[in-house]
């Protein structure tokens, strides 16, 4: 089996949830909303080395946290950048101080504001990643979809099973990825997929599950519970 890590991206601010705390160190069935996603990949069968990239104000606040939750799973911490790009390029740093070839290691990118990622999927993306090079969690399109044109004054109908909707983990083969993360960050970037696909390698989509979701907005963390609840 090939050497594997994961980047947990946990820079963001979380300005949408109106708290006085980022989403991702919010409660959750008893405890910060990111160790649910870090307990994940912790006790997948792929068992990755796991780097969470945290905004330097945070690190004494996470740091307290696993303390006070008596959280013990290993884990490296980077500090975050100024985008979602500078934070993975920031967590692939880290990663290149611990592994010589890239090439030989599979890497994760995940959100730490998804808590519900369950290690079967995990393990499905590094299966996959392992085949192709690159893979990334999606799920169709239930809804009908429009496309606005660029002036926004004219619509038109689009087929919605072309339509998918991204998730994470996306997995990558490291050298890939690393290669891709070399290039000049870009507004068009909505994603590692999209960073990647970028450098010319295509992405394998990997069925992902609607409960899967981003915590963004309050109501979010009350669907949360309400789908751990109803967990087996």
């Amino acid at each position: 089996m090939r050497e594997t890590y994961v980047i947990i991206v946990a820079g963001g601010t979380g300005n949408r949830m109106g708290a006085a705390l980022p989403k991702q160190f919010l409660p959750l069935k008893g405890i910060p909303v990111m160790m649910h996603a870090i307990r994940a990949f912790h006790r997948s069968e792929h068992a990755p080395r796991i780097v969470v990239v945290i905004h330097p104000a945070m690190k004494a606040h996470w740091a307290m946290l696993c303390e006070t939750y008596d959280f013990r799973v290993p884990h490296i911490t980077a500090d975050s950048g100024k985008s979602r790009f500078e934070s993975v390029k920031n967590g692939l740093a880290v990663i290149k101080l611990l592994e010589t070839d890239l090439s030989r290691c599979l890497i994760a990118v995940h959100d730490a504001a998804r808590p519900l990622i369950t290690a079967e999927l995990i393990d499905k993306t590094y299966e996959q990643a392992a085949l192709t090079g690159a893979a990334a969690l999606a799920v169709q399109s239930i809804n009908s979809v429009r496309i606005k044109s660029s002036n926004g004054l004219k619509n038109n109908a689009y087929r919605r099973e072309h339509v998918y909707l991204m998730q994470t983990p996306q997995t990558f083969n490291g050298q890939l990825l690393s290669e891709a993360y070399g290039q000049p960050e870009s507004e068009t970037y909505t994603d590692d997929a999209s960073v990647v696909e970028k450098k010319g390698y295509p992405i394998t989509l990997v069925d992902g599950d609607t409960r899967n979701i981003k915590i963004t907005f309050p109501e979010d963390l009350r669907i949360a519970e309400i789908l751990f609840g109803q967990r087996i």
